[in-house]
C-alpha cells in the first residue's frame, strides 16, 4: 500500500474505476489456510452530505465472539457521494483505523459488500486489497446480482449469482428476518465468507463483528467512546 492508493482527494470517477480494476486484479480468492482466532468486524458512520467520517475496527474473539480491542478515528472525506464508488469515501479512515491496531486481526468482516459489486471490488475488496489480509463483506442491502430467496428459517443461504458467476451468498442470520449478503473481498475463498459469516451469527440480524462495529463506532459518533486503539481486560464493563 503506498499514498497513492489512498489518496482520493482529486480523482475523478474515470480515475477511480480505473484504480478499481487494479486493484480488483490484485485479489486472491484461494481457501483460507491458518486458523482464525481472532475476527473483526469493520463499520463507519457519516451523513452522506457531510464530509466527517467516524470509523471503527472492533476485535473479537473468534471462539467467543467476545470483543478484545477496538480502534477508532475520525477523518474527513473529499470524495462524492456516487453509488458504486463508496469505498473511495470510506476506505481512508478505516485503513487509518488499521493501521493503529498494535494488534492485528486474522480476519475483518466489514459492512458492505465485497465481490458482489459491479466491478468485484465493494468496500470489503478495496480494504483487503490495500491491508492485504482476509477481509469478507456483509452487507445490509443487495448492490448486484441476482438470487432465489433462501428459507425463512435462520442459517438457510441461497447463491448470490451474477448470470452463472458465483459472487456470494444471501444468508438469512434469524428466522423470518431479512437476510445479509456474504461475499469475499480478499485472501478467502467464496465458501469461506460463508461458512465464516455463519460461524459469527448471534441473535441478532447483523452477525457479532459487523454487529459489534456498528454499536463501538455509534458510541464514537456520540462521544462516549474516545479516539484511539484500546485492548479490553475481563474487568471491562463496557458491553
Amino acid at each position: 500500500m503506498n499514498n497513492k492508493q489512498l489518496d482520493y482527494t482529486n480523482i475523478t470517477i474515470s480515475e477511480a474505476t480505473a484504480m478499481q480494476k487494479e486493484l480488483q486484479n490484485s485479489l486472491v480468492h484461494s481457501p483460507l489456510e491458518q486458523e482464525i482466532k481472532t475476527i473483526a468486524g469493520a463499520d463507519i458512520s457519516l451523513n452522506r452530505f457531510s464530509d466527517i467520517i467516524y470509523a471503527g475496527i472492533v476485535t473479537l474473539d473468534f471462539n467467543t465472539l467476545k470483543p478484545l480491542a477496538y480502534s477508532l478515528v475520525k477523518s474527513k472525506t473529499s470524495f462524492p457521494y456516487v453509488p458504486g464508488f463508496l469505498a473511495f469515501r470510506e476506505v481512508p479512515a478505516l485503513v487509518e483505523a488499521f493501521l493503529q491496531m498494535t494488534v492485528k486481526p486474522d480476519v475483518i468482516m466489514v459492512d458492505g459488500h465485497g465481490i458482489a459489486h459491479p466491478r468485484r471490488l465493494g468496500i470489503a475488496a478495496h480494504l483487503g486489497a490495500l491491508i492485504n489480509i482476509p477481509t469478507l463483506g456483509c452487507a445490509k442491502k443487495k448492490l448486484y446480482g441476482n438470487f432465489e430467496e433462501p428459507s425463512a428459517v435462520k442459517y438457510s443461504f441461497s447463491p448470490l449469482k451474477h448470470k452463472e458467476e458465483l459472487l456470494g451468498y444471501v444468508l438469512r442470520t434469524k428466522n423470518y428476518v431479512k437476510p445479509v449478503y456474504i461475499s469475499p473481498g480478499n485472501h478467502l475463498s467464496i465458501e469461506d465468507s460463508l461458512h465464516i459469516a455463519m460461524h459469527c451469527i448471534g441473535t441478532y440480524r447483523l452477525p457479532e463483528p459487523t454487529r459489534k462495529a456498528h454499536e463501538f463506532v455509534n458510541l464514537f459518533r456520540t462521544g462516549q467512546l474516545k479516539e484511539g486503539f484500546f485492548q479490553l481486560t475481563t474487568n471491562d464493563t463496557l458491553f
